[in-house]
């Protein structure tokens, strides 16, 4: 058994249903950065979240941004949420700049788009992609008397000490000219 199988069977994580995916491929934010320090010519990481996610709440400063849905300024009373649109150019985008075959880790806030991120992939026919599970920002913390009870403290790339930053490189940031 490979080092990146052991990484992705079932049983190596508690995965929960929001956060699985077709392929069944996850890794931690902790073990996502070690596998691209391992070899990053042919591990890429992308971040799935919005562009104002990507620049104000920071990023993994390898990641490349390619939204899988957009906000709209419009709130969906009905739901209590603002109005989301899908990226009509993800699949395509990341076609572009990827093989079917590379290993791919995508990462959005705390595992729940890039779940739908990999699956997505997987239709198109991609085969190598892993969901961080605990995402960018990580999960919340439930344990009573913490000071951050009901924060995204828990584990995530930010929180595991892995490099962080709030600096855009135009490169890896997604903008119209990707449409």
């Amino acid at each position: 058994m490979t080092n990146h199988e052991k990484l992705s069977s079932p049983a190596a994580h508690d995965v929960p249903e929001k956060k699985q995916t077709t392929l069944g491929l996850y890794v931690t934010a902790a073990e996502a950065h070690e596998m691209w320090k391992a070899d990053p010519d042919r591990v890429n990481i992308i971040d799935v979240r919005t562009p104002e996610e990507y620049i104000f709440v920071g990023h993994a400063e390898m990641a490349r941004n390619i939204p899988l849905a957009f906000v709209e300024y419009q709130w969906d009373a009905e739901k209590d949420e603002p109005v989301v649109r899908p990226n009509p150019d993800f699949i395509s985008r990341v076609k572009e700049l990827f093989a079917p075959t590379d290993t791919l880790l995508m990462i959005c806030r705390s595992g729940g788009r890039s779940a739908w991120a990999v699956s997505a992939l997987a239709q198109a026919g991609f085969a190598n992609v892993y969901n961080v599970i605990d995402g960018t920002e990580g999960d919340i913390v439930a344990e009573e008397g913490s000071v951050y009870l009901g924060k995204r403290m828990e584990n995530g790339w930010k929180n595991s000490g892995s490099p962080w930053t709030y600096d855009c490189d135009s490169g890896l940031l997604w903008t119209d000219e990707d449409r």
